[in-house]
Protein backbone atom coordinates (compact mmCIF):
# COMPACT_ATOMS: atom_id res chain seq x y z
CA UNK A 1 0.00 0.00 0.00
CA UNK A 2 1.60 3.52 -1.00
CA UNK A 3 2.18 5.53 1.85
CA UNK A 4 2.25 9.05 0.91
CA UNK A 5 4.05 11.01 3.86
CA UNK A 6 2.34 14.14 5.85
CA UNK A 7 4.73 16.63 4.72
CA UNK A 8 4.28 15.47 1.13
CA UNK A 9 0.25 15.98 1.39
CA UNK A 10 0.86 19.26 2.87
CA UNK A 11 2.96 20.66 0.08
CA UNK A 12 0.57 19.86 -2.82
CA UNK A 13 -1.87 21.93 -0.66
CA UNK A 14 -4.15 19.05 -0.20
CA UNK A 15 -6.00 18.40 2.97
CA UNK A 16 -4.93 15.96 5.64
CA UNK A 17 -7.38 13.92 7.74
CA UNK A 18 -6.03 11.87 10.52
CA UNK A 19 -7.61 10.10 13.48
CA UNK A 20 -5.66 10.06 17.14
CA UNK A 21 -4.82 6.38 19.17
CA UNK A 22 -3.35 5.53 22.69
CA UNK A 23 -6.01 5.30 25.04
CA UNK A 24 -7.65 2.03 23.43
CA UNK A 25 -4.51 0.83 22.01
CA UNK A 26 -4.63 -2.61 19.64
CA UNK A 27 -3.15 -3.08 15.51
CA UNK A 28 -6.80 -3.94 15.15
CA UNK A 29 -7.62 -0.28 16.16
CA UNK A 30 -5.57 1.27 12.86
CA UNK A 31 -6.23 -1.29 11.04
CA UNK A 32 -10.17 -0.75 11.50
CA UNK A 33 -9.19 3.27 10.62
CA UNK A 34 -7.69 2.00 7.60
CA UNK A 35 -10.37 -0.30 6.61
CA UNK A 36 -12.70 2.77 6.90
CA UNK A 37 -10.69 4.94 3.79
CA UNK A 38 -10.19 8.18 3.87
CA UNK A 39 -7.66 9.05 6.47
CA UNK A 40 -4.53 9.84 5.37
CA UNK A 41 -2.56 8.64 8.83
CA UNK A 42 -3.20 8.97 12.95
CA UNK A 43 -0.98 10.16 15.66
CA UNK A 44 0.03 8.67 19.15
CA UNK A 45 -1.30 10.70 21.99
CA UNK A 46 2.06 10.00 24.49
CA UNK A 47 1.12 12.91 26.80
CA UNK A 48 -2.09 11.95 28.28
CA UNK A 49 -1.08 8.01 27.89
CA UNK A 50 2.23 6.67 29.01
CA UNK A 51 3.08 4.73 25.58
CA UNK A 52 6.11 2.98 25.72
CA UNK A 53 8.82 2.75 22.58
CA UNK A 54 7.57 -1.03 22.08
CA UNK A 55 4.11 0.56 21.44
CA UNK A 56 4.78 3.22 19.72
CA UNK A 57 7.11 0.54 17.54
CA UNK A 58 4.00 -1.34 16.54
CA UNK A 59 1.87 1.41 15.96
CA UNK A 60 4.63 2.03 13.48
CA UNK A 61 4.32 -1.06 11.99
CA UNK A 62 0.66 -0.64 11.57
CA UNK A 63 0.99 2.22 10.01
CA UNK A 64 3.14 1.20 7.48
CA UNK A 65 0.95 -1.89 6.65
CA UNK A 66 -2.07 0.73 6.22
CA UNK A 67 -0.28 3.20 4.12
CA UNK A 68 -0.73 5.49 6.90
CA UNK A 69 1.89 8.06 7.94
CA UNK A 70 2.24 9.03 11.94
CA UNK A 71 3.23 11.58 14.19
CA UNK A 72 3.62 11.13 18.15
CA UNK A 73 2.24 13.89 20.53
CA UNK A 74 4.98 14.04 23.42
CA UNK A 75 5.60 16.24 26.13
CA UNK A 76 9.23 18.41 25.72
CA UNK A 77 10.82 16.24 28.78
CA UNK A 78 13.78 15.85 26.74
CA UNK A 79 16.01 14.87 24.12
CA UNK A 80 16.19 11.24 24.65
CA UNK A 81 12.66 11.16 24.09
CA UNK A 82 12.12 12.42 21.07
CA UNK A 83 15.03 10.50 19.64
CA UNK A 84 13.36 7.09 20.94
CA UNK A 85 10.02 7.98 19.29
CA UNK A 86 11.76 8.72 15.86
CA UNK A 87 13.72 5.07 16.46
CA UNK A 88 10.58 3.52 16.68
CA UNK A 89 9.83 4.01 13.15
CA UNK A 90 7.54 7.26 13.85
CA UNK A 91 7.08 9.61 11.00
CA UNK A 92 7.53 12.59 13.28
CA UNK A 93 7.02 14.35 16.59
CA UNK A 94 4.91 16.79 18.45
CA UNK A 95 5.80 19.02 21.08
CA UNK A 96 2.80 19.53 24.11
CA UNK A 97 2.57 22.23 26.21
CA UNK A 98 4.91 24.70 24.86
CA UNK A 99 4.83 27.96 26.59
CA UNK A 100 7.62 30.14 24.49
CA UNK A 101 9.75 29.97 21.16
CA UNK A 102 12.53 28.96 23.33
CA UNK A 103 11.31 25.85 24.32
CA UNK A 104 10.21 25.46 21.01
CA UNK A 105 13.63 25.85 19.10
CA UNK A 106 14.99 23.29 21.78
CA UNK A 107 12.34 20.77 20.89
CA UNK A 108 13.27 21.17 16.89
CA UNK A 109 17.07 20.82 17.88
CA UNK A 110 16.22 17.86 19.81
CA UNK A 111 14.42 16.33 16.65
CA UNK A 112 16.91 17.43 14.48
CA UNK A 113 20.77 16.18 13.78
CA UNK A 114 23.72 18.59 13.17
CA UNK A 115 24.13 21.41 11.80
CA UNK A 116 20.53 22.17 12.46
CA UNK A 117 20.12 20.33 16.02
CA UNK A 118 21.42 18.20 18.56
CA UNK A 119 20.16 15.03 17.74
CA UNK A 120 22.41 11.65 19.00
CA UNK A 121 22.92 9.62 15.89
CA UNK A 122 22.48 6.14 16.38
CA UNK A 123 21.47 3.88 13.08
CA UNK A 124 19.89 1.11 15.21
CA UNK A 125 15.99 2.01 15.11
CA UNK A 126 13.45 1.86 11.97
CA UNK A 127 14.67 5.54 11.03
CA UNK A 128 17.45 4.17 9.74
CA UNK A 129 16.46 0.32 8.44
CA UNK A 130 18.03 -0.64 11.56
CA UNK A 131 21.41 0.09 10.35
CA UNK A 132 20.51 -0.77 6.91
CA UNK A 133 21.17 3.17 5.71
CA UNK A 134 24.74 4.45 6.10
CA UNK A 135 25.33 7.23 8.70
CA UNK A 136 25.70 10.41 6.26
CA UNK A 137 22.39 9.35 4.03
CA UNK A 138 20.35 8.49 7.55
CA UNK A 139 21.49 12.07 9.10
CA UNK A 140 20.38 14.14 5.57
CA UNK A 141 17.45 11.86 5.13
CA UNK A 142 16.01 12.23 8.34
CA UNK A 143 16.68 15.79 8.64
CA UNK A 144 14.78 16.52 5.83
CA UNK A 145 12.19 14.10 6.26
CA UNK A 146 11.25 13.74 9.76
CA UNK A 147 7.91 15.84 10.54
CA UNK A 148 8.12 18.54 13.66
CA UNK A 149 4.50 20.13 14.82
CA UNK A 150 4.53 21.86 17.76
CA UNK A 151 1.35 22.50 19.54
CA UNK A 152 -0.02 26.23 20.26
CA UNK A 153 -2.63 25.53 23.16
CA UNK A 154 -1.48 27.66 26.25
CA UNK A 155 -1.32 31.47 26.34
CA UNK A 156 2.57 31.94 26.47
CA UNK A 157 2.44 29.93 22.88
CA UNK A 158 -0.14 32.17 21.63
CA UNK A 159 1.60 34.79 22.50
CA UNK A 160 5.09 34.09 20.76
CA UNK A 161 3.51 32.04 18.00
CA UNK A 162 4.56 34.47 15.37
CA UNK A 163 8.35 33.85 16.35
CA UNK A 164 7.54 29.76 16.93
CA UNK A 165 5.97 29.63 12.81
CA UNK A 166 9.26 31.08 11.78
CA UNK A 167 11.41 28.35 14.09
CA UNK A 168 13.71 26.36 10.86
CA UNK A 169 12.40 22.73 10.94
CA UNK A 170 8.34 23.82 12.31
CA UNK A 171 6.55 22.12 9.54
CA UNK A 172 2.95 22.61 11.38
CA UNK A 173 1.57 23.99 13.92
CA UNK A 174 -1.37 22.26 16.00
CA UNK A 175 -4.23 24.19 17.38
CA UNK A 176 -5.59 21.86 20.88
CA UNK A 177 -8.76 23.67 21.47
CA UNK A 178 -9.39 22.36 24.64
CA UNK A 179 -6.38 23.37 26.46
CA UNK A 180 -6.47 26.62 24.12
CA UNK A 181 -10.19 27.39 25.20
CA UNK A 182 -9.15 26.42 29.02
CA UNK A 183 -5.92 28.90 28.73
CA UNK A 184 -8.42 31.39 27.56
CA UNK A 185 -11.14 31.09 30.18
CA UNK A 186 -13.82 29.78 28.02
CA UNK A 187 -13.47 26.10 28.67
CA UNK A 188 -14.46 23.95 26.59
CA UNK A 189 -16.69 26.57 24.32
CA UNK A 190 -15.33 25.76 20.74
CA UNK A 191 -17.74 28.44 19.05
CA UNK A 192 -16.66 31.09 21.38
CA UNK A 193 -15.48 34.30 19.27
CA UNK A 194 -12.58 34.39 22.04
CA UNK A 195 -11.15 31.13 21.00
CA UNK A 196 -11.60 32.07 17.20
CA UNK A 197 -9.70 35.26 17.45
CA UNK A 198 -6.98 33.20 19.12
CA UNK A 199 -7.01 30.56 15.98
CA UNK A 200 -6.98 33.83 12.88
CA UNK A 201 -4.24 34.68 14.91
CA UNK A 202 -2.69 31.09 14.72
CA UNK A 203 -3.78 31.19 11.20
CA UNK A 204 -2.16 34.81 10.08
CA UNK A 205 0.84 33.63 11.73
CA UNK A 206 1.24 30.61 9.55
CA UNK A 207 0.54 32.74 6.80
CA UNK A 208 2.94 35.23 6.77
CA UNK A 209 5.23 32.98 7.88
CA UNK A 210 4.65 30.04 5.16
CA UNK A 211 3.57 27.43 7.61
CA UNK A 212 0.69 24.57 7.76
CA UNK A 213 -1.38 24.53 10.70
CA UNK A 214 -3.72 21.62 11.71
CA UNK A 215 -6.58 21.31 15.12
CA UNK A 216 -8.09 18.51 16.49
CA UNK A 217 -11.94 19.75 14.93
CA UNK A 218 -14.50 18.60 17.80
CA UNK A 219 -17.42 18.81 15.53
CA UNK A 220 -18.30 19.43 11.45
CA UNK A 221 -18.87 22.79 12.29
CA UNK A 222 -15.49 24.18 13.61
CA UNK A 223 -13.81 21.57 11.25
CA UNK A 224 -15.86 23.15 8.16
CA UNK A 225 -14.60 26.72 9.74
CA UNK A 226 -11.24 25.71 10.28
CA UNK A 227 -10.33 24.48 7.39
CA UNK A 228 -12.33 27.76 5.31
CA UNK A 229 -9.53 29.39 7.59
CA UNK A 230 -6.48 27.56 6.46
CA UNK A 231 -6.48 24.76 8.50
CA UNK A 232 -4.42 21.56 6.29
CA UNK A 233 -4.56 18.84 9.07
CA UNK A 234 -7.81 17.96 10.81
CA UNK A 235 -7.88 15.09 13.79
CA UNK A 236 -11.28 13.63 12.99
CA UNK A 237 -12.54 10.76 15.62
CA UNK A 238 -9.89 8.80 17.60
CA UNK A 239 -9.83 5.08 19.25
CA UNK A 240 -12.00 6.06 22.45
CA UNK A 241 -14.73 8.19 20.93
CA UNK A 242 -15.14 5.54 18.02
CA UNK A 243 -15.34 2.95 20.71
CA UNK A 244 -17.80 5.06 22.91
CA UNK A 245 -19.92 5.87 20.04
CA UNK A 246 -20.18 2.54 18.92
CA UNK A 247 -21.41 1.29 22.20
CA UNK A 248 -23.68 4.41 22.14
CA UNK A 249 -24.84 3.14 18.55
CA UNK A 250 -25.68 -0.13 19.85
CA UNK A 251 -27.80 1.43 22.81
CA UNK A 252 -29.49 3.29 20.06
CA UNK A 253 -30.62 1.22 17.63
CA UNK A 254 -31.97 -1.69 20.32
CA UNK A 255 -32.91 0.68 22.93
CA UNK A 256 -36.31 -1.45 23.30
CA UNK A 257 -34.09 -4.42 24.90
CA UNK A 258 -32.47 -1.90 27.79
CA UNK A 259 -34.28 -0.69 30.92
CA UNK A 260 -35.49 2.35 30.63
Amino acid sequence: MALRRFKEILAAGELVRVFQAGRVFHPVVFELFGLAGGYHGFWLDGEHVGLSTHEMTVAALAARANGFDCFARIPPIGYWHVTQCLETGMGGVMAAQIHDVQQAEQFVCWAKFAPRGGRGLNVGGRDADYSHKPPARFVADANRESFVAIQIETAGALADVDRIAAIEGVDLLFIGPADLSLALGIVGQFHHDELWRAIEHVAAACRRKGKHWGAVVPDPQFASRAVESGCRLITIGGDLLAVRRGIEAFRAAFAAHFPA
